[in-house]
């Protein structure tokens, strides 16, 4: 292979054959079911025989493109297919002749039409065609040909799985899988091979995921009596939830053990987090230890620095804030109380794992918005002290099962109730037709003393984020809304103006904050009411859901505005969904069934190592077997010192490594 295409194929990911036996394919192009044109399904690939008729003379369209029409029919229907900068493509279809054509249809049940269709003359006995992940310069076809000769040159490839797991569940072996995965002689074939790769990542997951859990089994370093969390419990202006009380009990009960704990404390937006890890570092203050809470961003680490303060100085429990901006003397002497005990928690980012912070003794490590980190950063904040407990909190609502085995290194604890007195936030969906009424809705807002955040259109190619929301706040936002004390927050502010941003917005300085930057918009602002989220349809449920999240924290009745000018049926259908409720489990729920994890995994699977085929919410059912036979296995061995087991061992090593090294 030379240079150049080398170049194309490590950008994706892929610079040793392993690696190229390892790009999967995603699909298959299958010629050998056509179906008439009239029943051809729309939007889903599909193979349809039918004459060519006619070509029509190239058209130049934008950007010195050309457009190529040909026209083609079956007894049930015509089709129209359209080709874009392909001559010879479309030289190599002859009129009169028959053509199996493998696409996308669309158009209309009296016009249908494909785009760039695959073909093959009719008659032709083709094998299933594998369809890759592609990059420029690389097509599926140059891919295949790369993978058959890698499979032609590999002589042994060593098989990971033990025997026994082969036979239980009728699996191939790794070199047959390789080989029916990239060149299988029907669909079948290529299933067994899927789901035989599809356990071997998922077995591979969850081994290293029991194996980080099982290197815990040695007694804390922060050992830890049981003592009544009660005096905490009186002091707040409120009343607990029961799942609050219930989540504080499960983690007091893992810190009094004699391992440390590793927890996920999740829940929905508001339901009172902060609360709750708050009472783990009372419990651990009662028993002379220190906590660390660590957040992604320096905007809500000052933000739980400040109610973290207001509920736990005055129980004698000292806090301090230590971020990046955080410099000079005023470093110097926080390190100093760090050092000495003086203080018994530590509120900042990821300042907190520099090298110069020293603990006096930290029994207790807290992260926030656990998918911003990586299972390096927990291990990191971990190494601050010898097995210190681990409590790990995120927003992120996750089905309980998915959540059980997705996070198979930390039990969990569900925040399922709001604080009573919350009110749900009403949730509307309009066209950017409706821009000027909203505006005048919120002048009324802004009138009655009320503020509102808005999250301007997501940027567009070759635009900075500075300007999108300069823009938005210069030309839509302040003509709509005169007299209002605008302000705006983007990624090109440094940490510290995005906290005076901030400060002036939660002061009521501001009326409204215009910001493109929104994970920044976390702050807890009780007189913020309304948030207004442009080009809605580009978010997922979830991460709509978290937005929304930002208002409805005081007494006063709160809205979310969600406006699209392109939104699709789909796209209608899961705004509507957000309107009518209110639960975020339920929102995560529809998301995962209607786009899958990556919605509101990200792409990085909150940390995970990333998986090349399987899918964390599709594929469930191999999921729970795989860890069932991964928690078996490590009971027979749980170390997988066995020699039998060391390929095993190899690959937990470099799944886990990819994922450290890239977090």
């Amino acid at each position: 292979m030379g240079p150049q295409r080398a170049a194309r194929f490590a950008r994706l990911g892929v610079e040793t054959v392993g690696q190229l036996l390892c790009l999967y394919p995603r699909g298959y192009i299958d010629y050998s079911s056509p179906v008439p044109v009239a029943a051809a399904p729309f939007d889903a690939p599909c193979t349809v025989q039918a004459q060519v008729l006619a070509k029509s003379a190239p058209v130049r369209i934008s950007g010195g493109r050309k457009m190529f029409k040909v026209a083609c029919a079956d007894d049930t229907a015509s089709l129209a297919l359209t080709f874009f900068n392909s001559p010879y493509a479309v030289d190599k279809l002859e009129v009169a002749k028959e053509y199996l054509f493998y696409g996308k249809v669309g158009g209309g049940f009296s016009a249908r039409e494909m785009v760039a269709p695959s073909f093959l003359p009719a008659g032709t006995s083709a094998p299933l065609t594998p369809i890759y992940p592609l990059t420029e310069g690389l097509s599926s076809t140059v891919v295949a040909g790369c993978a058959k000769a890698a499979l032609q040159q590999v002589e042994d490839i060593p098989e990971p799985l033990p025997d026994a797991l082969l036979e239980k569940y009728r699996m191939p072996g790794r070199a047959e899988s390789l080989r029916m995965i990239h060149a299988p002689a029907s669909l079948d074939e290529a299933g067994q091979a899927r789901r035989r790769l599809i356990f071997e990542e998922l077995f591979t997951l969850q081994l290293g995921m029991l194996l980080m859990r099982g290197r815990e089994v040695a007694e804390t370093g922060a050992p830890m009596r049981p003592v009544p969390v009660d005096a905490f419990e009186r002091s707040l202006p409120f009343p607990l939830t029961g799942a609050q009380r219930r989540s504080i009990a499960e983690i007091t009960a893992d810190m009094a053990g004699k391992s440390p704990m590793n927890r996920l404390l999740q829940g929905d937006v508001g339901s009172g987090k902060t609360l709750v890890a708050a009472a783990g570092v009372y419990f651990a203050a009662q028993n002379g230890y220190q906590s660390v809470l660590m957040a992604p961003t320096e905007i809500l680490a000052r933000q739980h620095a400040d109610t973290l303060s207001a509920h736990l100085e005055p129980l004698g429990i000292g806090v301090v804030l230590l971020t990046g901006s955080v410099k000079g003397k005023a470093r110097t002497a926080a390190l100093a109380a760090i050092a000495s005990g003086e203080v018994q928690l530590v509120v900042g980012t990821h300042a907190v794992l520099s090298e110069p912070v020293a603990f006096h003794n930290l029994g207790l490590a807290v992260t926030d918005e656990q998918h911003r980190f990586g299972v390096r950063q927990r291990g990191l904040l971990a190494a601050k002290a010898v097995r210190p407990h681990l409590l790990v909190m995120s927003a992120t609502p996750i089905p309980r099962t998915l959540a059980l085995l997705m996070f198979g290194d930390l039990d969990i604890s569900i925040l399922d109730e709001l604080p009573p007195g919350r009110q749900p936030v009403k949730t509307y969906a309009v066209t950017g037709a409706k821009r000027r009424d909203m505006y005048g809705f919120l002048q009324k807002q802004i009138a009655a003393g009320r503020q509102v955040y808005i999250v301007c259109p997501l940027i567009e190619e070759g635009e900075s984020d500075l300007q999108a929301a300069i823009t938005y706040a210069d030309e839509v936002a302040r003509p709509l809304l005169p007299g209002a004390r605008v302000g705006v927050m983007h990624g090109r502010l440094k940490a510290a103006d995005k906290a005076e941003v901030m400060r002036a917005f939660k002061a009521g300085e501001l009326d409204v904050l215009v910001s493109t930057t929104v994970i920044e918009v976390g702050v807890d602002v009780p007189n913020a009411t309304v948030m207004v989220v442009e080009d809605a349809e580009r978010y997922g449920l979830s991460a709509l859901h978290q937005l929304r999240g930002r208002v409805g924290r005081g007494a006063a009745e709160s809205f979310c505005i969600l406006l699209t000018d392109h939104a699709t049926d789909a796209v209608r259908e899961r705004l509507r969904f957000l309107c009518k409720t209110n639960d975020g489990f339920a929102v995560a729920k529809y998301d995962l069934d209607t786009r899958g994890p990556g919605d509101f995994f990200g792409s990085r699977q909150h940390g995970l190592p990333t998986l090349r085929i399987a899918d964390l919410a599709a594929d469930t059912r191999v999921l729970k077997a795989a860890q069932a036979e991964a928690v078996a296995l490590l009971r027979a061995d749980p170390g997988l010192k066995a020699p039998a087991h060391a390929l095993l061992a190899e690959a937990v090593a470099a799944l886990f490594e990819q994922s450290t090294s890239m977090n």
